[in-house]
C-alpha cells in the first residue's frame, strides 16, 4: 500500500474567495472538502470537482483544483462523462438539495444503480437558497416558505434511504456545525471504491429559519458514539429515517460492491485519455471476419 503524504490545507485554497452569506454552512463544506483532499493526499492536479446551479454549487470556484460548473441538476452527468473519459482523477460532485434531489434525481439514481466510483457532497439546507427562499425536495411538511406560504404539503424526500436502496455503497450524513467529523465523512468517501453520498445538513441562515445551526445542535449525535453497525442494510435503512428529536450523523452504511469500473473491458486497459485512438489493424479485422 502506498504510502500517504498528507497535505496542508492552503494547497486547495483558490484564487476567489467564497462569497456565501455570512455564516452560510457552505463554508465549513468547503473547508472540509479541502480537509479530506489533504488528508488523502490528493494533489490539485488530480482533482476534478463538478457541480450544477445553486448557492453551493460556487464551490468549484473556490477550490485549487480543476473545476467545472454544469448545468442545473446535470452535476452528476457531467461528472460521470469525466470520470469514465479519465479514471486516474479523483472526481467529486458538489451541490445542494435542489439540484441533486429534484431536477438532477433521476442522473443520481442510475449512477448509484452503476455503483460508480466518484463522490456526492450535497449541502442540504432544505430550501431553495439561490432562488431566494422556495421549498425544496428536502423541505419539511409543514414549512412555510415563498413558495409554500400556507405550509408544504409534500413529505420530504429521504436521501439517505433513497441512495441505500438505489445502489450506492458509501451512504453518510454530516452536519457543517461537525466540521471534523464531516472532513473524516467526506475523506471516508472519497477513499471509498464505489458510489459515495455525504448528505450535508448545511444551514441556510438566510433563508430557512427553522432549521438551524441551534436547532441541530440540539438534536444530531454521532452514530459510531453508539457502536453502529453500517454494513447492515436493514438496521441501516431503519436509522436513515430517525428524524425529529434524534438526527444521526456517521456512516450510516457502507458495503463492498463491484464498480460499474470493474465491469467495462474498455476500462481495463487504463483511463481512455490515456489510450490510443483508433482501433488496430487486428481489431478491424477480426470486426470484418466477424461480420462476414
Amino acid at each position: 500500500m502506498a504510502t500517504v503524504v498528507e497535505l496542508p490545507l492552503d494547497t486547495y485554497k483558490g484564487p476567489v474567495d467564497p462569497d456565501w452569506c455570512p455564516g452560510c454552512g457552505d463554508f465549513g463544506v468547503l473547508r472540509s472538502v479541502q480537509m479530506a483532499a489533504g488528508k488523502l493526499g490528493i494533489q490539485p492536479k488530480d482533482l476534478m470537482i463538478v457541480s450544477g446551479i445553486g448557492c453551493s454549487s460556487n464551490l468549484p470556484g473556490f477550490i485549487h483544483a480543476y473545476g467545472v460548473h454544469s448545468l442545473h441538476g446535470r452535476s452528476v452527468a457531467v461528472a460521470t462523462g469525466v470520470h469514465l473519459a479519465n479514471t486516474d482523477l479523483k472526481v467529486v460532485m458538489t451541490g445542494g438539495d435542489g439540484d441533486g434531489y429534484g431536477i438532477g434525481i433521476g442522473h443520481f439514481i442510475h449512477a448509484m444503480r452503476r455503483n460508480l466510483d466518484v463522490t456526492y457532497v450535497v449541502m442540504d439546507n432544505q430550501i431553495y437558497g439561490l432562488t431566494t427562499g422556495q421549498a425544496s425536495p428536502t423541505t419539511t411538511r409543514g414549512h412555510k416558505t415563498k413558495s409554500t406560504p400556507l405550509g408544504n404539503a409534500e413529505i420530504p424526500l429521504n436521501p439517505l434511504a433513497l441512495a441505500i436502496t438505489s445502489g450506492a455503497t458509501y451512504v453518510a450524513r454530516g452536519f457543517s456545525g461537525e466540521q471534523k467529523q464531516l472532513a473524516d465523512l467526506i475523506a471516508g468517501g472519497m477513499a471509498h471504491k464505489g458510489f459515495a453520498l455525504i448528505d450535508v445538513y448545511s444551514p441556510c441562515v438566510t433563508y430557512n429559519k427553522i432549521n438551524t445551526y441551534p436547532w441541530f445542535k440540539e438534536r444530531v449525535y454521532k452514530v459510531e458514539d453508539e457502536g453502529f453497525d453500517p454494513s447492515d442494510m436493514e438496521r441501516s435503512l431503519k436509522k436513515s429515517f430517525e428524524w425529529g428529536d434524534k438526527i444521526p450523523l456517521g456512516v450510516i452504511y457502507k458495503v463492498d460492491q463491484t464498480t460499474y469500473e470493474d465491469t467495462e473491458p474498455v476500462l481495463k486497459k487504463g483511463a481512455l485519455v490515456k489510450q490510443p485512438l483508433g482501433i488496430s489493424k487486428e481489431t478491424m479485422k477480426a470486426f470484418v471476419d466477424e461480420m462476414i
